[in-house]
């Protein structure tokens, strides 16, 4: 490849923006922090874990609870250091492209997000749209906003999410609408930023780091995530991909 070749000079560029540095370090950060803490964090739960194995009869009720509390904390860490983790990889991960059958995945994604979290939504898939994008990283989209429309619709009596695609110019639509607890548009902005939430912890669970992580799949494609809710009404979720 020549030196002035363009692809080369963008490259370039994109190293020497103040901005592109500045994500770099933060990843190189998010990943120090996050692996570091991991061996502490598995210290904490593991003592937790003898203390209720060998020393539980002589701990009150009270004690008992205490140490009910250190556990849950300690895997609720645990979830948010891998989510961290798997934030700062997709800065740093090669994107691999092939075509993909968007239909199959999706059918797929559902297969198994079934059999690990068992519920009662009605999921229609439609008609879906081919697209050229690496499968790894839509695999995690695609589930991650299937998990988060059952989840959020899962007080409903009867919970239907749909899933469909559509063309617009040069672009790719693909939605996930469901009819759950919606959200209101005002804090439209914060669906996306690290650790934000809508709910209560209380009303749903959750660590907040879904959505960031799939809005940087997604960008990293060339696409846009943007949403459209309403409270108690349900939300749609949507996701564009360059047309092959």
């Amino acid at each position: 490849m020549k030196a002035d070749d363009p692809i080369d000079i963008k490259e370039q560029k994109m190293n020497e923006d103040p901005l592109h540095e500045l994500k770099k370090e933060f990843d190189a950060f998010t990943y120090s922090v996050s692996h570091d803490l991991r061996a502490p964090l598995r210290a904490i739960h593991g003592y937790a874990q003898i203390l209720e194995e060998d020393y539980s009869g002589k701990l009150d009720e009270e004690g008992r609870h205490v140490l009910s509390v250190i556990k849950q904390n300690a895997i609720h860490m645990g979830k948010i250091i891998d989510d961290l983790l798997a934030f700062s990889h997709l800065g740093r991960k090669e994107i691999v492209k092939t075509r993909l059958d968007m239909k199959e995945l999706l059918e797929g994604v559902e297969r198994e997000f079934r059999k690990s979290n068992p519920h009662h939504a009605k999921i229609q898939i439609k008609k879906m749209i081919p697209v050229q994008a690496d499968y790894g990283l839509i695999h995690h989209v695609v589930f991650n906003l299937i998990s988060n429309a059952v989840k959020y619709s899962s007080k409903k009596e009867k919970p239907v999410i749909k899933v469909e695609s559509r063309l617009d110019g040069s672009d790719i639509v693909y939605s996930v609408e469901d009819n759950g607890a919606g959200f209101n548009m005002k804090y439209k902005d914060k669906l996306y930023g690290v650790f934000q939430k809508l709910h209560h912890p209380d009303e749903f669970e959750g660590l907040g780091l879904g959505l960031a992580i799939v809005k940087r799949i997604i960008s990293r494609h060339g696409g846009k995530v943007w949403a459209e809710g309403k409270v108690n009404e349900g939300a749609t979720f949507y996701f564009s991909l360059p047309a092959i």
